[in-house]
């Protein structure tokens, strides 16, 4: 992947003879060194590069999390990739959930080989440094309405792909946790008021924290959680290693918060196995 988005232009075109022609400004970032354009069957590096990178459809960011430029801010998507990037937040929202929720509610515990805290805290970061580069390239890789919001505020998401994300986000988690109770209702004796990897504080907290510690748990990590990515994602951030940053944050972040509200920092995650409980 480019290790920068294209910059503003500043140059010229050359002919046959290696003599300038006057032309718009133009020039491009490649690998961070700025490159004067020169036409390639008449056609500038910004639109042949366009022809070989995938077009996301997102601008949350200049890069995505799997370190690929966004598409110009003066090109339109198409309804097509609209909706694709649509079904990529539902897809990774879904694989969310279902991977981080079902570690909990079926491995966690399980007799004598049980993963416990720190495996369901790997199984989230998982899913989401896998969605990333999966899915990344296709809608940004948010998976979750806090990191959209966090985007739209930060000036790097547009408004009106706001809801429509956070839709997706939240079906995609109802779903996968009507997935995740159909597979868990196949066991026998299967309880889900005794857990199904709901949040919560009081009698709904594993360690019984209150009220006010779980939300100033929430609020601090999911403050730093979105610290991260939008530097993992910033173009001046290392190409193709955002995934891999945010995937280890939230397990960190993970470690910290399961005794206190078994870890939200994620609105659909949280909505999803709640419609069930």
């Amino acid at each position: 992947p480019f290790a920068h988005c294209l910059d503003s232009f500043h140059g010229h075109d050359w002919n046959a003879s290696g003599r300038a022609l006057p032309q718009p400004p133009a020039s491009v970032r490649f690998a961070g060194l700025k490159l004067t354009s020169i036409r390639v069957y008449g056609l500038r590096p910004r639109e042949l590069i366009a022809m070989l990178i995938p077009f996301t459809g997102n601008k949350a960011g200049g890069i995505n999390p799997a370190g690929l430029c966004s598409p110009p801010p003066h090109q339109s998507p198409s309804q097509e990739l609209i909706m694709r990037s649509y079904l990529a937040e539902f897809i990774g929202t879904f694989w969310l959930v279902l991977g981080g929720c079902g570690s909990a509610v079926l491995a966690a515990a399980f007799p004598e080989l049980g993963i416990g805290f720190t495996g369901v805290s790997l199984a989230f970061g998982l899913t989401v440094l896998t969605g990333a580069y999966a899915l990344g390239p296709i809608s940004g890789g948010h998976f979750n309405p806090a990191v959209s919001f966090g985007l739209w505020a930060g000036g790097r998401f547009p408004a009106s792909q706001l809801l429509p994300y956070v839709i997706a986000q939240v079906v995609g988690a109802v779903v996968a946790a009507a997935v995740l109770f159909v597979i868990a209702s196949g066991q026998a004796g299967f309880d889900v008021q005794s857990g199904f990897a709901s949040n919560g504080y009081g009698e709904h907290s594993p360690g019984k924290y209150g009220l006010g510690a779980a939300l100033v748990c929430e609020v601090a990590l999911t403050f730093m959680f979105l610290i991260v990515i939008l530097g993992a994602t910033h173009k001046r951030a290392p190409a193709g290693f955002g995934g891999l940053a945010i995937g280890l944050c939230l397990t960190l972040i993970h470690l910290i918060s399961i005794p206190v509200t078994n870890t939200s920092v994620n609105p659909a995650r949280s909505t999803g196995p709640a419609l069930f409980v």
